[in-house]
C-alpha cells in the first residue's frame, strides 16, 4: 500500500502543493476519482466545510483521507468519529498503513493510543465530551462526522449534534449515504464557522441497482437467484432467531459445486468450533451457508467473512445491522421482510434504514449491476401458490386463505417497495438533551463563564423553541441538585476574579462519562465490603457486573429459566391459576447483593448526583459462572444460550477487564485472583480475539506513557 509522508510536501503551507502530493498518492494507489470526490476534495482545500451525500462504496473516506493530510501538512489537528468502537479500531489500524502510527492516535473510552497524534480516530462521544469541556479552545481543528446520520439516533443523536454547536474554530465534513435535506445544516454550518459550506451530492453509484418483488417462497427464490449468477447473497433478517431457522430451511438446496465445497473444507480444518454452537455453524458452513449476526462468537464471524471473500460463501443469513462494520461481500441484498421492531413499536422499515441496507448490494470492481429483492409476505406467496395450483386444474382454489400473523406483523405489498425505493430519507431530526454530564463540562471550562455558555448552547441546539424552554428547565433543576449536592458552588461577587459564576468542588477525570462515573462508583464502595468475608471475592463480582450493561438475550434466558423453575413448584404444590400468574410475573432474573448495591449507589449519587443518571444493574452471570466454576460450554447449554454465545462472550471479556484495569491490586485476595483467572481463560479458551485486540491496545497506550513519562524526565 501506497503511504501518504508529509515531507514529500516542499512547503507545507501551500494547498497547492499539499494537493498535488495527495493526487500523486492517489495515482500512485491505482485509484481513479469519481467527480463528486474531486469536487469535495477541492471544496475542502479552499477551506470550506463539505457535506458529502453520496451513495455506499462511493469512496467517501478518500475525500476524508485528503482533509486528514491536509491536516497532517499544516500542524492542523484532525478528529474522524464513528458510530461504534469496532469501527474507530478498524480506521485506526488503517490509517497507521497510511501515515505511520505515530501520527495517528484513538480514543474510544476502552482504549486511549497516541492521543496528542495529528489524526485522531475517535466514537462520536469522546468529540463531544471534548467540544463541551473545551468549546473554542478545543485543539480541533478538522472534524470528519462519518455516517452522519446517527444524528437522528434517539439515544446517541446529542453526541453527533454538540459538536455542530461548540467548535467555531473547526472545519467539517459531514458524511452519509443518507442525509436527506441538507439545508439546515448548511445554514447552521455557515453561522457556526463563518465559513462558506459546499453541498457535494451524488445518486449515481459506482454500481447500479436493479429491484426486483418476489412472489416466489424463500428457498425457492434463493436458488434461483444463485443458478442465475447472483451471488452472493445477504439475507437481510430482523431477529438473530430468524436467521437461524432461515440458514436451517436452505440446508435442504445445494448451492456450491464439489471442488467449492472441497475448498471450504479445506479451510474449515483450521478453523476452531470449540463452543456449543460450533457444531452448528460447521455444519452450515461445510453446505456452502453463511450466518451473521451479532450473536456469534467473533471467530465465527471472521470466518464467514473470509469465506465470503473467497466467494465460497453463495449464501449467507444476517441480520439488518450488515450496514456498519460488516466485511462481507455482497452482490444481491435479499430483504425477507420490510418491517421490524424498533424499540417501542413495531412499523415498516423507515427509508432511511431501507436505503442504508440495499446501498451494500453490489461490488466496485466486481459487479456491473447490485440487486435488491424484497420477499413478499408469506402468507401471499402461501395463497398465490395455492391459487396457481388449483387454476392449473382448471378449478377455483378450495383452500382456506392464510391470514397475516396477529402479532408483531405489519402488511406490506409491493407498492411499499416501491414507495421505500422512490422516496428520500427522512428529515433528520434532533435529538438534542441536557444531563449532569453536559452540565459539569460546560460549566467546568477554564477561565468563561459556564453559565453563559450553557445558556447559549441550549438557545443554539437544534430543537424548537418549546423544547428549549423545557430543556432551560430541566438544567436549572439539574443545577439546583448540584449545588445542593455540593458538587457546584456559587461564586459570591467577591470572591470572582474572572468571568466563572460558579466552580467545581471537585475536580472531574480526564474524558468525563458515565461510563466512568460507575467506575468510581465502584472504587467508591469496594472499600465497604469486608475481606474477611468467605463470599468477598463474589460480592466484588456482583459489584463489577452492577456497573455493566446488560447482555439482555443471558438475562432473559435465566428469567424464563427461573419462571419454568417456579412454575413446575406451583403446579406441584396445588397452587390456583391466577395466584401463579402473579407470582411469575414477580420473577426477575438473579441480583446477589441488590440490597446493599442500591443503598451504596444512593449514598454515592446524594455526594455525586450526576451518577443518578448512569444508573447501576445488579446481576449475576459472571458470578454464577464462578460460584459454580463452570464452563463456557456448561453455562450455556444450561440456559439455552446457543445462538447468542456471542453476547456472553463479550459481556465475560468486559467483566474481566475491568477486574484487571479497575480493580485495586491491594483489594484483591487469592479467591477474587482465581476468579479473574478463570474468566480470564474462559475468553480466551472460547474465542481470543476480544482480549487479544484490547491487550494490544493496552501495550500502545502503557508505551505511550512511558514514552511521555522519559520525555518528562529528560
Amino acid at each position: 500500500m501506497a503511504t501518504l509522508d508529509p515531507r514529500n510536501v516542499a512547503n507545507p503551507a501551500s494547498n497547492d502543493e499539499i494537493l498535488g502530493a495527495f493526487l500523486d498518492y492517489v495515482i500512485e494507489s491505482g485509484i481513479e476519482p469519481y467527480g463528486h470526490q474531486e469536487e469535495a476534495i477541492l471544496e475542502l482545500f479552499a477551506g470550506k466545510n463539505v457535506i458529502l451525500n453520496t451513495p455506499t462504496g462511493s469512496g467517501k473516506s478518500l475525500v476524508a483521507l485528503a482533509l486528514q493530510f491536509r491536516a497532517v501538512c499544516q500542524g492542523r489537528r484532525s478528529y474522524y468519529t464513528v458510530p461504534i468502537k469496532a469501527l474507530a479500531n478498524e480506521k485506526f489500524l488503517s490509517l497507521c498503513k497510511v501515515f505511520g502510527p505515530e501520527k495517528v492516535g484513538m480514543i474510544t473510552g476502552d482504549a486511549t493510543v497516541n492521543p496528542s497524534a495529528p489524526v485522531i480516530c475517535c466514537t462520536a462521544e469522546i468529540l463531544s465530551n471534548l467540544a463541551l469541556r473545551e468549546g473554542g479552545k478545543a485543539q480541533v481543528d478538522d472534524v470528519i462526522m462519518d455516517e452522519f446520520h446517527y444524528y437522528s439516533d434517539k439515544e446517541r443523536g446529542v453526541a453527533w449534534q454538540v459538536p455542530l454547536l461548540t467548535l467555531p474554530q473547526a472545519r467539517f465534513l459531514l458524511m452519509s449515504a443518507t442525509l436527506g435535506d441538507t439545508e439546515f445544516f448548511e445554514r447552521e454550518l455557515n453561522g457556526l464557522t463563518g465559513a462558506p459550506t459546499a453541498l457535494v451530492r451524488s445518486d449515481e453509484r459506482p454500481v447500479p441497482l436493479e429491484f426486483e418483488y418476489s412472489l416466489t417462497t424463500l428457498e425457492d427464490r434463493v436458488e434461483e437467484l444463485v443458478t442465475a449468477g447472483r451471488a452472493p447473497i445477504y439475507l437481510v433478517h430482523f431477529t438473530q432467531l430468524s436467521c437461524a431457522k432461515t440458514a436451517q430451511d436452505l440446508m435442504s438446496r445445494n448451492f456450491c459445486s464439489k471442488e467449492e465445497k472441497q475448498r471450504i473444507a479445506e479451510v474449515l480444518e483450521e478453523a476452531d468450533f470449540r463452543s456449543p454452537y460450533g457444531k452448528e455453524i460447521k455444519k452450515l458452513l461445510r453446505h456452502g451457508l453463511g450466518i451473521h449476526h451479532a450473536g456469534l462468537l467473533p471467530k465465527y464471524r471472521v470466518l464467514v467473512e473470509r469465506l465470503a471473500q473467497e466467494g465460497l460463501l453463495k449464501v449467507i443469513c444476517g441480520t439488518d445491522t450488515l450496514g456498519v462494520g460488516v466485511n462481507v461481500p455482497i452482490r444481491t441484498v435479499l430483504l425477507t421482510q420490510l418491517f421490524k421492531y424498533g424499540g417501542d413499536s413495531t412499523g415498516i422499515l423507515t427509508v432511511r434504514d431501507f436505503k442504508q441496507i440495499c446501498g451494500r448490494a453490489g461490488r466496485r470492481g466486481f459487479d456491473d449491476i447490485g440487486y435488491v429483492v424484497a420477499q413478499a409476505p408469506a402468507y401471499v406467496i402461501e395463497n398465490r401458490k395455492a391459487e396457481e395450483k388449483a387454476a392449473a386444474k382448471g378449478k377455483k382454489s378450495k383452500a382456506v386463505k392464510k391470514r397475516p400473523p396477529e402479532k408483531g406483523f405489519v402488511n406490506w405489498d409491493e407498492k411499499t417497495f416501491q414507495r421505500l425505493q422512490d422516496s428520500p430519507p427522512e428529515r433528520l431530526q434532533s435529538q438534542f438533551r441536557i444531563s449532569h454530564g453536559m452540565l459539569l463540562n460546560v460549566l467546568g471550562r477554564e477561565d468563561e463563564d459556564g453559565c453563559r455558555a450553557l445558556l447559549a448552547l441550549v438557545s443554539q441546539c437544534h430543537e424548537t423553541p418549546a423544547s428549549k424552554q423545557s430543556l432551560r428547565s430541566r438544567g436549572f433543576d439539574l443545577f439546583r441538585g448540584l449545588v445542593e449536592g455540593g458538587v457546584l458552588r456559587i461564586l459570591p461577587q467577591s470572591e470572582r476574579s474572572g468571568p466563572a459564576k460558579v466552580v467545581l468542588q471537585d475536580r472531574l477525570p480526564d474524558e468525563f462519562s458515565m461510563h466512568q462515573t460507575l467506575g468510581l462508583y465502584l472504587l467508591d464502595v469496594l472499600p465497604q465490603l469486608d475481606p474477611e468475608d468467605g463470599d468477598y471475592a463474589l460480592n466484588v463480582l456482583s459489584l463489577v457486573e452492577a456497573i455493566l450493561e446488560d447482555p439482555r438475550a443471558v438475562l432473559r434466558k435465566q428469567t424464563d429459566k427461573a419462571k419454568g423453575e417456579l412454575l413446575a413448584q406451583l403446579k406441584a404444590d396445588g397452587v390456583e391459576y391466577e395466584e401463579r400468574m402473579e407470582r411469575l410475573e414477580e420473577v426477575e432474573h438473579p441480583k446477589p447483593g441488590k440490597e446493599f448495591i442500591y443503598a451504596t449507589y444512593n449514598e454515592f449519587v446524594v455526594k455525586h448526583p450526576w451518577a443518578k443518571e448512569a444508573g447501576v444493574r445488579p446481576k449475576s452471570v459472571a458470578r454464577e459462572i464462578v460460584e459454580r466454576w463452570e464452563s463456557f460450554e456448561d453455562y450455556v447449554k444450561r440456559y439455552g444460550l446457543e445462538r447468542s454465545e456471542g453476547v456472553l462472550l463479550r459481556y465475560l471479556s468486559e467483566v474481566y477487564k475491568v477486574l484487571v484495569q479497575t480493580v485495586p491490586p491491594d483489594l484483591k485476595n487469592d479467591l477474587l485472583d482465581q476468579a479473574e483467572e478463570l474468566l480470564g481463560k474462559t475468553v480466551r479458551g472460547v474465542d481470543s480475539s476480544l482480549l487479544d485486540e484490547w491487550e494490544r491496545m493496552r501495550e500502545l497506550e502503557m508505551q505511550q506513557d512511558s514514552s511521555a513519562e522519559l520525555a518528562k524526565g529528560s
